[in-house]
């Protein structure tokens, strides 16, 4: 793989046979964040567990405390009273039939949450192809099927995000913006890295947290010492 000038310079500031401790990874993160747009901080960690396995499957939601920086486009689906709560709670966009039928016909995506409530999982079947491939399909262990849509819309616009293991045995979460600074992405990265451990499955064995790194969007990974408590 080719990378421009700017990668290359970013590379050169860090050493990258050493891990970093979390504060000092950070701070690297951002300094190496030089595209002219707010770059995201990703955070990626291998675990140890075969993802093969329906018993070592990892995957939760958490609230970020300093949110991730975006803003969330949220599409409730949703009846009556449930669609009147949403409009409300500040749903961007609220519906029924006419959404699904609109997404599966026209390709409908503008938007970046699908919470549903539990009586229209029924009709969702007809768009989770288009939806599925892409993490929109609402599902309960995401809390994006519930009967509770005004709190699950204040935890998304709060900076909800699900994370999840993939077929690497990697997960790879956003924890904020490159001008929120080390402090607050630390507190999201230690934020998400307690909830990825007690997600942790009882049939993994051996060691869980095998690596965590951080990286701007398009910045070079810079390793961290995580130190499980």
């Amino acid at each position: 793989m080719k990378h421009g000038k700017k990668y290359k310079a970013s590379l050169s500031e860090v050493d990258t046979s050493k891990q970093y401790e979390p504060l000092e990874a950070l701070k690297h993160a951002v300094a190496t964040a030089k595209a002219k747009f707010d770059e995201t901080i990703e955070l990626h960690v291998r675990l140890g567990v075969d993802p093969k396995q329906a018993d070592q499957q990892v995957r939760a939601t958490v609230v970020l405390p300093n949110g991730t920086g975006k803003n969330v486009r949220v599409l409730v689906i949703a009846k009556g009273d449930r669609a009147e709560a949403a409009e409300k709670a500040g749903a961007d966009i609220v519906g029924a039939e006419e959404i699904i039928a609109k997404i599966q016909n026209d390709g409908f995506l503008d938007f970046d949450v699908v919470i549903t409530s539990p009586d229209m999982m029924g009709q969702m079947g007809r768009v989770a192809k288009v939806l599925g491939p892409r993490g929109l399909m609402p599902s309960p262990k995401s809390g994006t099927v519930t009967m509770d849509i005004p709190k699950a819309i204040a935890e998304t616009k709060a900076g909800k995000v699900e994370y999840r293991v993939d077929k690497t045995a990697i997960v790879h979460c956003p924890i904020g913006k490159k001008s929120f600074g080390q402090e607050k992405l630390n507190e999201n990265l230690q934020t998400l890295m307690e909830a990825i451990i007690k997600s942790k499955p009882s049939a993994a064995k051996g060691t869980y947290i095998k690596s965590v790194t951080c990286a701007s969007t398009m910045g070079p990974g810079i390793k961290i010492a995580y130190r499980q408590n």
